[in-house]
């Protein structure tokens, strides 16, 4: 992945051969976001050139102003990744600041299409904007690469008989609680990544329900409080002792927020792997969010908890068992 326009190599595949583009802010990378990588991958293809992503770090809004950017979908480091399993090349992520800020269009187009990627094709959307103030549009960009002789192609978004597929849409439903159409919009489901780290240590203890607690970053989009059906994945390499394995997609029963039978303020976010037990203390691990189960609540007791916890332990095995083997969502989510 580049970080620097000076990290662009320009010796080899993009110098001698130039690259097909996909440019956007990419958090997410849903549906909408694949159909763009699929068409650059496509041209890069027929031009023989390489497939390139250009995405921003941080997020533009951020810089523009500073605290109202959205809640993250998807990390940089995980966006690079989806992009490769979706055939890209290479990764550019524009280190946006108030100089690149400033630029007009034209002085964007030819910093980075031009003189950086030698572009022979570009792909946006039509809600793409660029340039000082968002001045440059997709229609412009068209233009500016016909002046060019770039190839220019604006998609339509994507709409999956349920609305329009966007990160915006994505981040709604994740504030409802809604985790199957926000993996239906993704085409996966959404995911959260941390550290297991310590946590009150009660889950074993007192319940005999023992969870792994994330150290979750919350300035990613952690869906609103509620028990959720999801898989638990270790992603750092290395043995586990204990029965899992690293890499290995397990069905849990994921807790998001406060504990309030226990009046805990912290916010966490906690899995319980189903059939499984490991030390997983200090492992990088995910969980992917697949169904919403029941929103948090206060109960009279560890009585009453543990009876809810076990039915909302069979309602996770009913929502897993209706999921795609290959996608990790829920059948009914995939539209």
């Amino acid at each position: 992945m580049w970080r620097e326009f000076t990290d662009i190599d320009t010796e080899s595949g993009v110098g001698s051969h130039g690259a097909s583009v996909a440019i956007g802010v990419f958090d997410g990378v849903h549906k909408g976001h694949q159909k763009l990588l699929a068409h650059a991958v496509g041209d890069a293809k027929r031009h023989g050139t390489m497939a390139v992503m250009v995405t921003f770090d941080p997020h533009p809004v951020e810089v523009i102003m500073p605290g109202k950017s959205p809640e993250t979908l998807t990390p940089l480091v995980r966006r690079a990744e989806l992009a490769a399993e979706y055939g890209i090349d290479a990764v550019f992520a524009i280190p946006f600041d108030k100089e690149i800020a400033s630029w007009t269009p034209a002085e964007f187009f030819d910093r980075l299409l031009v003189e950086r990627l030698h572009a022979r094709s570009v792909v946006v959307g039509t809600n793409f904007t660029f340039g000082y103030k968002a001045a440059g549009t997709a229609e412009t960009l068209k233009s500016l690469c016909e002046a060019r002789g770039i190839e220019c192609h604006i998609e339509e978004l994507v709409s999956d008989g349920e609305g329009i597929v966007s990160s915006t849409a994505i981040r709604h439903a994740l504030a409802e609680g809604d985790a199957r159409r926000a993996g239906q919009m993704l085409g996966r489901p959404h995911r959260v990544t941390g550290e297991v780290i310590h946590g009150e240590g009660r889950g074993g203890k007192e319940l005999g329900y023992p969870t792994a607690n994330l150290s979750a970053d919350m300035h990613e989009c952690v869906p609103v409080d509620g028990v959720y059906a999801g898989w638990f994945t270790v992603l750092d390499d290395g043995d586990l002792e204990g029965s899992m394995k690293a890499g290995t997609r397990y069905p849990a029963a994921i807790s998001v927020g406060t504990n309030p039978t226990f009046d805990d303020e912290a916010r966490t976010v906690e899995a319980f792997v189903l059939d499984e037990s490991s030390d997983l203390y200090g492992r990088h691990a995910a969980v992917d969010f697949v169904g919403h189960v029941r929103g948090m609540e206060k109960f009279n007791g560890i009585d009453e908890l543990l009876e809810a916890m076990d039915r909302d332990v069979k309602i996770v095995r009913a929502m897993l068992d209706g999921c795609d083997e290959t996608t990790g969502i829920s059948r009914e989510g995939q539209g």
